[in-house]
Parts: structure tokens; sequence; C-alpha cells
């Protein structure tokens, strides 16, 4: 007991709360996590992080320098014994699947489709080592200056469609994130892909500051557009504009409501996990920018 209670107030005083406070936070309401490499790289010292403010989630990306999917099989062995014996759960794998831009249709963009389903068969592989079920992928890129090309679409949706077969077989979700400069960026392309994407391990990584960047008002707009249970992720952070352009802010310092987002999507049913990318990038580091946003992130869990 006096173990626990220590380890609650080694958590709490990190946080700056009182251990009341932070046992009176609804955490078994939401299963939070964050980004390991938005903690650090090394896999061990983003578990200290979790494991001191009392998360039992990740997402994870990045370990030791590089995408997982780009590391031996046996260091990603290594990082889930890391994980395991912390009590860290990895609630999505991170991927860069899909994340380039559009092949053409010829024997030159069959080659690059082919990295593609080879980078998708390593992620799969990595997944069962992660014990999660979850993926996140992407849907192609055209560029933050450029224009997506209306005539891609279908194509694009019979490779998502394709992509989710090849997982199914791996008994596999794949949660698809709408990010920037992709052709699925917003809340609104990403309704239309669900729409003619009818695959059921097919889902979402919904990003609404990803959104907002796009000029959509990404709650309650976008999120009214999308299929509520077919979001099999959310990444939380926080965006304020400057001028035209959005940039990132921690939790509490921007524009988004999360609170109203996080209560829209428990009251819609939603039960999956959710994930602070940071991105912001205050300036004492990576560590010291999540341990900010998470803060901010508790204050409005408080709240839910």
């Amino acid at each position: 007991m006096f173990s626990t209670n220590r380890r609650q107030f080694l958590a709490a005083s990190a946080l700056g709360l009182s251990l009341d406070r932070l046992l009176a936070l609804p955490l078994a309401k939401i299963k939070l996590g964050i980004t390991t490499d938005e903690i650090d790289d090394d896999v061990l010292t983003a578990c200290k992080f979790l494991k001191e403010r009392n998360l039992r989630w990740a997402e994870v990306r990045n370990i030791w320098g590089k995408y997982n999917t780009a590391q031996p099989a046996e260091k990603v062995k290594e990082a889930n014994s890391i994980f395991d014996s912390n009590g860290i759960h990895v609630s999505i794998e991170g991927t860069p699947f899909f994340k380039v831009p559009l092949p053409a249709d010829d024997a030159e963009g069959r080659k690059k489709l082919d990295k593609e389903w080879a980078t998708l068969d390593a992620a799969m592989e990595r997944a069962k080592i992660f014990g999660t079920d979850k993926l996140r992928v992407f849907g192609f890129t055209y560029g933050r200056d450029g224009q997506p090309d209306p005539k891609a679409y279908d194509r694009i949706y019979e490779l998502i469609t394709e992509a989710a077969r090849r997982a199914k077989e791996r008994s596999l979700r794949l949660a698809l994130e709408n990010v920037g400069g992709s052709y699925i960026w917003t809340g609104e392309d990403a309704g239309k892909m669900l729409k003619r994407v009818k695959a059921d391990n097919l889902g979402l990584t919904w990003d609404p500051n990803n959104a907002a960047e796009k000029g959509e008002r990404p709650f309650p707009d976008g999120y009214r557009k999308l299929d509520h249970a077919r979001i099999f992720h959310v990444h939380v952070r926080d965006f304020r504009h400057n001028g035209d352009k959005v940039e990132w802010a921690p939790v509490g310092g921007g524009e988004f409501d999360n609170l109203a987002h996080i209560r829209a999507l428990l009251k819609d049913g939603y039960k999956e996990t959710f994930t602070l990318e940071t991105h912001w990038k205050g300036p004492a580091g990576k560590a010291a920018s999540s341990d900010t946003s998470l803060k901010g992130l508790l204050k409005v869990i408080e709240k839910v």
C-alpha cells in the first residue's frame, strides 16, 4: 500500500497536483496515453515518463531513432518487453503506410506500391508483437502547397480497400489518420472516404487539429461528417491561428475546445483510446512540452 501511495504521490507531484486531486481524475473513463517519441525515442525513458504520471497507454511510432517498421523484429520485441515490464499497453502502432504521394498507375508506380505493401507487411508483424490490433495508416499525399486531383480519389479508395482486406486476414484494424497534405485531411474528406470504403476493419485515427490546419472547423462541423462508430483512435492536442496559418499549442493554450469534443465522443459511445500527440515544441524540449500539454489535458479531463 505504501509503495502504491508513494507512486501516486510522485505522479501528483510531477503534475503539480495534490494526491487527492489526482485520484479524483476520471481516467477510468478515458484510455489516455502519449505518443512515445513525443517524450523520447528511447523506449525506457518514455515508459518511465508515462508510469510516473499514472498513464498506461502509448502510441508507438519511432523507437530508438527509427520508425518501428524500420527496426528489426528483435528490436521491436525488446521494446515490447520494456512496455510490458512497465505496465504500458500499446494502444496503436504508428506506421508510415500510404503516407507517400500517390504513385502513378504504371510500371514504376507499381514498384513504389510494392514498397508500400512491404511496409504494411512489416507493420502487421510488429503490431502482433506489440499486442495491438490497430495500425495508424494514411491515405496518400499531394503536398501542403498543392491541390488534390479529384480524379485520384476512386483509385485511392480502391487501394485503401485492398489494404483493409490484407489487414483483415491478420485480424487487424486500420485507423487511417486525416493529416496535412493528404487526400484525407479534414473531417469532410474522412467522412467521404468512410462512405466509399465499407470494410468494417477500416476506421479513423481522428485528428481534429490536423483538420483545422486545412481551414475546417473540426468540431462540431468536421466531427458531424464522420461515422462515429468508425473512429478507432483519437489524437489530442491544441492549435491556435497565427495570421492565416495554424500553429500547434499546448492543450489549454490554444483555440480548440477539447472538453466539448471529448464529451461528444463519450456521449456518442466512444470507448477506444486517446493519444496526446503533443507536436507543440516548448523551449525545454520534448518531454517538458509533453508534460506541459498533459497538465492542460488533465485539467480538461477533470471536467468531463
